[in-house]
């Protein structure tokens, strides 16, 4: 991991073609200004840990057994005339 120190309008690079500018500053916050091609994924950690955590989610309730027991309640459901 590389740590850097910078200050409010400085700019790093990373290869040829991205470009992170610190717009601005407070106690325990940075806002950065992040220039790269479309093609460059940018996405803060907690979406990517979100994201994970849903598709785990997902993969549970629709684990086999938990597919046959709702394809019961809908049987059931329908049988019972219930909309």
């Amino acid at each position: 991991m590389l740590i850097l120190q910078r200050k409010k309008g400085q700019e790093l690079k990373i290869g040829d073609n991205i470009c992170i500018t610190v717009l601005d500053m407070g106690n325990d916050w940075v806002k950065l200004a992040i220039d790269a091609p479309r093609d460059v994924s940018i996405l803060r950690s907690e979406l990517i840990e979100a994201a994970s955590a849903n598709k785990e989610a997902v993969a549970v309730s629709l684990s086999p057994g938990s597919i046959s027991k709702i394809n019961e309640l809908l049987k059931t459901k329908k049988d019972s005339g219930d909309n």
